[in-house]
């Protein structure tokens, strides 16, 4: 692809230096994995600066240098370019998905503090039930029908993920459930993702080593809601958190399709929930119509990561009824 053509519409990148008709034939953040006529993204991290390794990248072949805005490097070979931009790990997330192309038409993506593996997981089955070609994507790595590739995939940066993305597309996936990490989040990884529906299950205090406290925590997984979700999308809101209403109100705000869970006022109930030898039997409330089901996992914990995958699925198009009639098939 070249390079004026990948670039085209994303705001924040200047052409610095070089030749916008550049080849640019693969990505790369590492430069130890760096072809010829690839794009370096040289972002400083905690541990490393990747502008310290711009040099080896170029002498690996690479054709451009992506970097944040104020980036100088002496002695690069003729014809590579440079590009800035002030927040470059957005820009890298932009110029992955646009350099892969091809998503899963429908993709919901879980945040929270716990329970986004178990969600993930349900909404993936409940699709596969209904013969959909599903695929999840989180801590348990890539699983589908197609492809899989177990391993903890909690957040991939966003060549990797992008990658996985069109991996996933062209191996027919059409319905995707990912996890969403405040990390992943906070650092643009699932920018140029298009988010079909958006849960976000409960917060709890996590993390508090990266983000400086709850407020910063809370405001890198809305980001999800604010940034992320289009407008026409589903939200998917648990009513037992605190900041509930934050969300319904971003929700709103972005004109999103609102699905609530949790509590007794909510779109999806749990009514009633009983141990069983096989799991538990629930009675759920799905927008006032009362369901019965099995479902083969302990837990009362599960049951309301079950009602979230219900309104991501839902939200993206399935049918209530159908739905509920599928738990425990």
């Amino acid at each position: 692809m070249k390079l004026n053509e990948l670039i085209l519409g994303i705001d924040d990148l200047r052409l610095q230096s070089g030749d916008a008709a550049i080849d640019v034939r693969d990505l790369a953040l590492d430069s130890r994995r760096v072809k010829a006529g690839a794009l370096f993204a040289a972002l400083p991290g905690s541990k490393a600066d990747g502008r310290s390794f711009v040099a080896a990248a170029a002498k690996a072949g690479a054709s451009v240098i992506l970097a944040p805005e104020g980036s100088s490097f002496a002695d690069l070979p003729a014809g590579v370019a440079v590009l800035a931009a002030k927040e470059p790990r957005r820009a890298l997330a932009q110029l992955a998905a646009r350099f892969f192309g091809n998503q899963p038409p429908c993709i919901a993506a879980v945040t929270g503090t716990g329970g986004k593996t178990s969600t993930v997981a349900f909404a993936r089955q409940l699709w596969a039930l209904e013969g959909r070609e599903a695929a999840s994507l989180g801590t348990l790595g890539i699983l589908s029908r197609k492809l899989n590739d177990p391993g903890s995939l909690t957040t991939p940066d966003p060549i990797a993920l992008h990658r996985i993305l069109n991996q996933l597309a062209d191996n027919g996936v059409t319905h995707l459930a990912m996890e969403a990490s405040s990390h992943g989040l906070d650092q643009h990884r699932l920018d140029g993702v298009k988010v079909t529906a958006a849960a976000f299950t409960n917060l709890s205090q996590d993390h508090l080593d990266y983000h400086a406290d709850m407020d910063s925590y809370f405001e890198a997984k809305l980001r999800l809601f604010s940034d992320l979700l289009p407008e026409g999308g589903t939200a998917v809101v648990n009513l037992k958190l605190a900041r509930a209403q934050k969300l319904i109100e971003t929700a709103r705000a972005r004109r999103q399709r609102l699905i609530t869970f949790g509590a007794d006022n909510a779109d999806i109930r749990l009514l009633k929930q009983k141990p069983t030898p096989q799991g538990q039997l629930l009675e759920l409330g799905l927008f006032g119509v009362h369901h019965v089901a099995e479902f083969p996992v302990a837990g009362g914990f599960q049951a309301e990561n079950l009602l979230a995958a219900l309104g991501l699925v839902i939200g993206s198009g399935s049918d209530a009824n159908k739905m509920a009639g599928l738990i425990g098939s």
